[in-house]
């Protein structure tokens, strides 16, 4: 998987703006793949993210890049749990989530539309999402929109430069380690 592809999917991650993206990546040999997403877990983990196979179908891959740490605290949220806890989700064992969630994905039944909150989408809006069949939003975006609209507008245009930043500062030589930004430290306070 390039850089290219990588930055275009995934930069308001590789920011720091955003909990995770996940893309469809096409591929010819799935051994290849899985090789490179390996290395793309060396290259960031050290900043605090990692890059995982959702789903092999064809030969498409579902891709799911994602902060660890922000996961966890996105799913810790009450109305996060609320969504999650009665889909068989554990909310205190985010690792064990996206687990679930890939089985979820691998079943042939209803899309897992709780996938939202693994990227960061507001708790609620996932909730209405769902609770509406995806009809009844007040604005489409990254997502749609069923709770607060100028803040949803608001990130989806933060969300849009800084994919356009990143790939211009791409072009003219920055590498992905280079524009990812490390996961904060969180502070321990003084004994």
């Amino acid at each position: 998987m390039s850089e290219e592809i990588l930055l275009r999917n995934c930069a308001p991650t590789l920011a720091g703006l955003k909990t995770g993206n996940i893309f469809g990546c096409v591929y010819a040999d799935e051994e290849a793949l899985r090789e490179s997403l390996r290395g793309w877990n060396r290259r960031l983990l050290q900043k605090g993210l990692r890059v995982v196979p959702l789903q092999y179908c064809g030969k498409r891959a579902l891709l799911y890049v994602y902060r660890p740490a922000r996961l966890a605290d996105d799913l810790r949220q009450t109305a996060a749990a609320a969504v999650l806890a009665p889909r068989g989700y554990c909310p205190e064992k985010p690792e064990r989530c996206v687990v679930q969630l890939m089985q979820r994905l691998a079943e042939k039944g209803d899309f897992p539309h709780e996938i939202g909150l693994f990227i960061g989408y507001p708790p609620h809006d996932v909730r209405a999402f769902i609770e509406n069949g995806a009809k009844n939003c007040k604005c489409v975006g990254c997502w749609k929109v069923y709770g607060d609209v100028e803040a949803a507008k608001r990130q989806f245009a933060r969300f849009k430069k800084c994919t356009a930043v990143y790939c211009d500062k791409h072009k003219k030589g920055r590498t992905v380690e280079q524009l990812t930004v490390s996961e904060r430290k969180k502070m321990m306070p003084y004994s």
